[in-house]
């Protein structure tokens, strides 16, 4: 009997990653602090949000994703707290709406404007009281519309439906007060429909959000759970904490039966906490250290051995917090599966490292790009709240494929009569034109025809990669960049003057020739 070696394919198997040049970076970031266990960093691909210090009450920057370099000291701050603030979330349907919370037990939301902050932002568009004490996690329901959950130090989750005109909401749509201590983290399932929580007294629960009730619950003593996170489809949850001996763990469990985990794997013996972060697309888990530099990524599979080391991003610049950008806001070109936002608060800098797929070829790579979720939501909050499940609403990730900005979506209209007439007239005119010019020129001048149309429709689909302008010009960081601006105004002035003065000679030229027909003809 021959022993044959057990080699497991996948596609995913050297992935790296790159972090960003300098030039790339975010400078003279103040970032908070705090030494609450939270990200302190929301990201989309219109802006990244990072909680910074400021006296007097709570503060958080948002500076456009691609205003890269060193940040002004007087940059505008959102500023509404009274306390400090303790997490930030952006809006997964809306890429100018952001909620925090903070120390002063409120829950606020915000518009965020689509141009570049003048000055600081004081006033919220909606301000959620309902909690006795500071409240330390917030998250959007990942289907459902204006649905967010807060939880704070007051051992409750409460449910809120931002679908109102008042201003100020006291009252929660529902409130789930079945844990007995401080709430650590909490996650959602694939539709919503399901809520993981981790407390501080070592317990996973599975709760459904709409009763509150209780459906699993975890009190395994082996594990000290710190933070939970639903993996996807795959009805598994996956959990980092630390072992009997203090030791950093990550542990695999079973939707249906959290009596004893699947897979338990002590890491290392350090006291960070452990951040993980997973992508349903490729099966892929990232775990995240703060207070070190290392992201360790593993593939999960629904057999055994179910989690799969893979490899390990070293730095030695640790992170205090970390961001994540959503799957639309990716390089699709360069092969960019995952991007995370390092903040380094020892050097001021928030730092992006991107997790790359090598691939020779540049072209889209449809294995490694699976339809994701997009920015529309599946179900109004109303819906939600009387018992409807749907999955998110998928997107692809082909540049030109589909609009992946994340804006209030409307009702598409039907086209009228007339733009269907002008599209068919249109369509007769180009069939003629083009039976025209294969009478005049023959097939060669054809295909260099083809040819040019081919290059120019390649053209204008790379001008816009993953709903980006890329020929949009970004603001001066240095002040070369912004005497080179200056001087080409002043080029661009001095242009128009010189033309505006022809035209002044054109006009004298005429109204002396209008002058001599009118005296020649007075003579005769």
């Amino acid at each position: 009997m021959s022993w044959h070696p057990q080699y497991r394919s996948s596609k995913f198997r050297h992935v790296y990653g790159k972090p960003a040049s300098k030039e790339k970076c975010y400078d003279c970031v103040p970032i908070t602090c705090s030494v609450h266990d939270n990200h302190f960093c929301a990201v989309n691909p219109h802006f990244i949000a990072v909680v910074t210090e400021c006296a007097g009450g709570g503060a958080f920057l948002v500076i456009p994703i691609h205003q890269t370099g060193k940040l002004d000291p007087h940059y505008p701050r959102v500023c509404g707290h009274k306390g400090n603030v303790l997490d930030i979330k952006w809006s997964p349907f809306d890429d100018f709406v952001i909620a925090s919370c903070s120390e002063d037990a409120t829950v606020k939301i915000w518009d965020i404007p689509k141009h570049l902050l003048t000055r600081n932002i004081t006033s919220a568009r909606k301000e959620l009281l309902g909690h006795a004490r500071r409240v330390g996690l917030i998250e959007w329901h990942p289907t459902a519309s204006n649905i967010i959950f807060s939880t704070g130090y007051d051992y409750k989750i409460m449910i809120w439906n931002l679908d109102t005109k008042e201003p100020v909401i006291q009252n929660p749509v529902k409130t789930i007060s079945c844990h007995k201590d401080v709430i650590l983290s909490m996650s959602f399932n694939t539709d919503g429909s399901l809520l993981a929580t981790a407390c501080r007294d070592r317990k996973i629960r599975l709760v459904d959000p709409r009763s509150g009730a209780i459906l699993q619950e975890a009190s395994y003593k082996n594990h000290r759970v710190n933070k939970v996170l639903f993996l996807g489809n795959m009805k598994k949850l996956l959990s980092t904490g630390t072992s009997r001996w203090n030791n950093r763990q990550i542990a695999l469990w079973e939707q249906g039966d959290l009596s004893v985990p699947l897979v338990e794997e002590d890491l290392d013996g350090s006291s960070g906490l452990l951040f993980p972060f997973y992508d349903s697309d490729t099966h892929m888990l990232y775990v995240v250290s703060k207070g070190d530099g290392n992201i360790r990524y593993y593939e999960i599979s629904a057999e055994k051995p179910y989690l799969n080391y893979l490899m390990e991003y070293r730095s030695h610049l640790p992170q205090k917090g970390i961001g994540i950008m959503p799957k639309r806001g990716l390089d699709v070109s360069a092969c960019e599966i995952f991007r995370f936002y390092k903040l380094i608060p020892g050097r001021s800098l928030i730092e992006p490292v991107s997790m790359i797929v090598p691939r020779r070829s540049e072209s889209y790579q449809e294995d490694i790009y699976p339809m994701t979720a997009g920015a529309q939501p599946a179900l109004s909050a109303q819906e939600w709240l009387n018992g409807v499940n749907k999955g998110p609403v998928l997107v692809s990730l082909r540049p030109g494929s589909e609009i992946l900005n994340s804006l209030p979506q409307f009702p598409e209209k039907e086209p009228s009569p007339l733009s269907t007439e002008s599209n068919r007239y249109q369509g007769r005119t180009e069939r003629m034109a083009m039976k025209e010019i294969q009478k005049q020129s023959g097939i060669q001048e054809k295909r260099g025809q083809k040819k040019v149309e081919e290059r120019s429709q390649r053209d204008r689909q790379m001008q816009l990669s993953n709903g980006f302008d890329l020929f949009e010009c970004p603001p001066p960081k240095t002040e070369n960049e912004l005497l080179q601006m200056f001087y080409r105004q002043q080029e661009e002035i001095r242009r128009l003057r010189e033309l505006v003065n022809q035209r002044d000679v054109q006009v004298k030229q005429l109204e002396l020739e209008i002058k001599n027909i009118r005296m020649d003809s007075g003579r005769y």
